[in-house]
């Protein structure tokens, strides 16, 4: 039941965005699974970019103020404002996913606290089989 209510609602999601948003919610997506997978990446050159990735993942998102650089570039394509408020989704694209597809609204604090601490625990489980 769960699965097919998540079904229903990307693909909803999926109809109200155009190409451009379609373009930048899966290139956001696919971002989000090599960040929750690449800690197992078995070859080891591979699994040391993903280590200096993580960080690099987190620096930027404090630099620049709790936003993604992807969802500036949409607004940046879209406005050619770096940031704008049209995009509902800048700084709050995990914020957006777990809302549509898990019915769960959290708070800016929370988002930026469960980003932190994933990243780190993955970059934690990274560098575990990097190391082992």
């Amino acid at each position: 039941m769960v699965e097919g209510k998540l079904d229903e609602q990307a693909e909803s999601a999926s109809r109200s965005r155009d190409l451009l948003g379609q373009a930048c919610f899966w290139l956001h997506f696919a971002v989000m699974l090599y960040i929750l997978a690449g800690w197992s990446i078995p070859y080891r050159p591979a699994l040391a970019v993903y280590l200096a990735f993580l960080p690099a993942v987190a620096v930027q998102w404090w630099f620049n103020k709790n936003s993604c650089v992807l969802n500036n570039l949409e607004s940046k394509l879209r406005t050619g404002s770096w940031r704008h408020e049209s995009n509902a989704e800048e700084g709050a694209w995990l914020k957006t996913l777990i809302r549509d597809w898990l019915g769960i609204e959290l708070t800016a604090l929370q988002v930026e606290l469960l980003t932190y601490a994933v990243l780190a625990v993955l970059w934690a489980a990274g560098l575990w089989h990097f190391l082992g």
